[in-house]
């Protein structure tokens, strides 16, 4: 099976980070948590979205973007925004890809949305965006689908 890492950039609202968590451990993907939290990790909200799986999480807390491009010199980053029309289904995701996503309330800083990797999900027009967690889980699984689990 490829290598999923799901990179959460700034993320805010506990529950969506408890919920991607699960996700992780059911798929194997590796989760990054970027940045500063909007919580914390001991919030009973954040163990409760993630129930029991958080010891079957590799989690990895990173202080920066750039921290994490230096621990991972030759991976590719795929960057979610509304703000450009390439689609994620467009997209050849390979073993050790990483799937970057923004705060819930302001997504991701204009350097990674202008970015040659950005990517979107299409969605109906003038409706602003998906709830974190269900972004993650769609791109997530077009990964699995590509790469096999």
């Amino acid at each position: 099976m490829a290598r999923l890492n799901i990179a959460l950039y700034e993320p805010e609202i506990p529950q969506n980070t408890g919920n991607i968590a699960r996700l992780c451990a059911c798929t194997g993907a590796s989760l990054y948590l970027v940045g500063k939290l909007g919580f914390s990790l001991s919030s009973k909200y954040t163990k409760r979205a993630g129930l029991d799986y958080w010891d079957s999480v590799d989690l990895h807390k990173v202080e920066s973007m750039e921290e994490l491009f230096n621990e991972n010199k030759n991976a590719t980053f795929y960057y979610l925004t509304t703000k450009t029309t390439r689609k994620y289904t467009d997209v050849e995701f390979k073993d050790g890809d990483f799937i970057v996503f923004g705060p819930e309330s302001r997504g991701l800083p204009s350097q990674y949305v202008t970015d040659k990797n950005a990517i979107t999900i299409p969605m109906r027009e003038g409706q602003r965006s998906l709830n974190l967690s269900n972004s993650v889980a769609i791109v997530a699984y077009e990964v699995i689908r590509q790469n096999g689990l």
